[in-house]
């Protein structure tokens, strides 16, 4: 097993154009576009790509229904139009959804319901997915829901594998020639000139590097504040806001492929979305969160809330000991200093910082949502475009991400072809090989011509193939990289089965 990854040069590391701090979904978005227009790009991430908020999302791209509320138009419009452009240019690793929205006469009249999706429906300029539509609930139609929640709505978003979007940004950009570092801490920057000189080490020898950059984006997501100390002198206005939100995984509740958006007195409310095939997603919470993201996790008082949810609204209960897995995740949202954490706006801002005149620019991103990053992206970019004078073309609305080349962007027929030509696969295995991996699933199945040929078989359908593809391409350099965030399969696999991808990894280290 190789441990390489797409990468520019030794020499181009060294001094960039851009240096963007962050390996999330928004540093990955901006690195992938500034990459494109032909700029020297680095990213440095503390730990692996997508290892923070950006894989501990509901795994949605969505306008974000429940922010019309909060009069959020703007945010909703904007993450409307992203919604139907990332389903174009990620037909693979992007799904549209059905969502059941139950009427519950307690908490919203259902004029108010139809009103909130008739401008959901309208303001976005909606093409793909279909329009909102009144249901009938009773009698199980759309699962086991308790007696009593007769009527409904069914509207449509887009489920999303959250880090994959990440990590396929992040291969895009290098294979733009951009150059990224996983595993690699931001330490500090001073300018030297018109440029900065930062410096950023190696998380595993310790080793630091000098980097000389023209600009720097903090795209740290939790750590953005952090990050900015190790800028000497500087002041933003911009502060950011922190929020937990956890999730459960259990059992699946229902069957079919739709989800479920319950409202909950608080005013909250909380998703249930098909998981896995076996499993039921259950989130998220909103909880104001101090103290260190690195490591965060859901809490008991957490569990309970997600699950006195659920038994609120369907007839067969869950425990806390159903759960089979949990995660959780530290939102750094813009602070607008609403009082209750989940009314938090999730819009961004972009703070663009300069010491004097010719002093290269740092730009900070605080808050965001997973929807917008590629608009957030541009907007970043076209910040910067006049200190870099770089090429002011927006490109990454219509370019495919890799593996999202599929032909007349029918997934369907692309799953059957994949299992047609290699069938050796049970259909379960090439759908899932066709939607983590569109078109590249090429390079991992190759020539194959049976299960032997792709090595080892570590259960849930990985194969060495498979693992060295990951290392090779995309950056893997632990068990949990593959399993609970590339892959998922983590969920699938037996302790001891994970036991085993683990000491493949340390077998390397060693």
């Amino acid at each position: 097993m190789t441990t390489g990854a797409t990468t520019a040069s030794n020499s181009d590391q060294l001094s960039v154009d851009l240096l963007i701090i962050g390996g999330g979904i928004n540093g990955a978005g901006i690195a992938r576009d500034a990459a494109g227009r032909g700029m020297k790009v680095m990213l440095v991430e503390q730990a692996d790509l997508a290892s923070a908020t950006s894989s501990a999302s509901t795994k949605l791209i969505h306008g974000g229904l429940r922010y019309l509320e909060f009069f959020e138009f703007r945010l909703v419009r904007e993450a409307l139009i992203e919604r139907e452009r990332l389903l174009r240019i990620a037909p693979h690793i992007i799904r549209p959804m059905q969502f059941i929205l139950p009427h519950v006469p307690e908490l919203r009249p259902r004029w108010l319901m139809r009103l909130g999706l008739f401008f959901y429906d309208h303001i976005g300029g909606r093409k793909i997915l279909p329009a909102s539509r009144s249901v009938r609930l009773a009698n199980g139609a759309y699962g086991a829901l308790r007696p009593g929640l007769d009527h409904g709505f069914a509207y449509s978003d887009c489920w999303v594998d959250d880090s994959r979007l990440v990590v396929l940004n992040a291969l895009d950009a290098a294979l733009r020639g951009a150059s990224i570092r996983t595993r690699t801490r931001f330490l500090s920057a001073k300018v030297d000139g018109s440029l900065w000189l930062a410096t950023v080490q190696d998380v595993k020898s310790n080793e630091t590097t000098q980097v000389r950059a023209r600009a720097i984006v903090n795209a740290a997501g939790p750590w953005v504040q952090e990050v900015l100390k190790g800028f000497p002198k500087m002041d933003n206005e911009g502060h950011v806001r922190l929020v937990k939100g956890s999730h459960i995984v259990v059992p699946r509740l229902y069957s079919g492929e739709h989800a479920f958006m319950l409202q909950n007195p608080d005013g909250r409310i909380v998703f249930t979305i098909p998981y896995q095939e076996a499993f039921t997603l259950v989130g998220t919470t909103d909880v104001p969160f101090s103290g260190d993201a690195t490591n965060v996790s859901i809490s008991p008082e957490e569990v309970l809330y997600l699950c006195s949810t659920i038994n609120s609204y369907f007839r067969k209960g869950i425990a806390p000991s159903d759960v089979k897995w949990s995660y959780a995740g530290v939102r750094p949202l813009s602070d607008d200093e609403s009082k209750n954490a989940s009314k938090v706006t999730r819009d961004y801002k972009l703070e663009l910082t300069e010491t004097t005149p010719d002093a290269p620019p740092l730009l900070s991103v605080f808050g965001g949502k997973i929807t917008t990053y590629r608009r957030l992206a541009e907007s970043a970019l076209s910040k910067l475009q006049p200190h870099l004078d770089s090429s002011d073309r927006e490109w990454t609305n219509k370019a495919a991400l890799p593996g999202g080349d599929l032909p007349r962007a029918d997934f369907a027929a692309f799953a059957e072809g994949v299992h047609k030509r290699w069938p050796f696969l049970s259909a379960s295995l090439a759908h899932r090989l066709a939607r983590a991996y569109g078109t590249r699933v090429e390079k991992i199945l190759g020539k194959a011509q049976a299960m032997l040929d792709l090595g080892e078989h570590y259960g849930a359908g990985l194969t060495q193939a498979e693992i060295d593809y990951l290392v090779t391409n995309e950056w893997a350099r632990s068990a949990d990289d593959i399993l609970w965030r590339r892959t998922k399969l983590g969920l699938h696999l037996d302790p001891q089965q994970r036991q085993r991808v683990a000491q493949l990894f340390d077998s390397q280290q060693s």
